[in-house]
């Protein structure tokens, strides 16, 4: 399995933007998911967006045409586009690797919007 390490958080006044990077340890080629979820304090993590080995995304409805994520298989990286934050995207980000049957966790990000 990769180990995943994400960096990019911070804390952002509504409006703004943030780009959050997600690198592995080990080649992200033949992972054929890799994802992003987040947890804010006192809910459940909770899916925000994905991309599959062939470049399809898909995107929580709550971040859909703010949010782009994306990979460099060059680089064994992911990143999350994140533009037009609002309060409710304050959490903990955390990035996920997944081939059957193996999933991989980051450590986390934090991302704190203030309004």
């Amino acid at each position: 399995q990769v180990q995943l390490v994400e960096s990019g958080g911070g804390l952002v006044q509504a409006g703004g933007s943030l780009r959050l990077s997600c690198v592995a340890s080990g080649s992200i080629f033949n992972i054929n998911v890799m994802a992003w979820y987040r947890q804010a304090p006192g809910k459940q993590r909770e899916w925000v967006a994905h991309i599959t080995r062939d470049g399809t995304t898909n995107y929580a409805d709550s971040v859909k045409g703010r949010f782009t994520i994306s990979r460099d298989n060059a680089k064994n990286t992911v990143y999350l586009e994140m533009n037009s934050l609002n309060a409710e995207d304050t959490a903990v980000y955390y990035c996920q690797g997944r081939t059957y049957p193996y999933t991989s966790w980051g450590q986390g990000t934090q991302v704190t919007v203030s309004s």
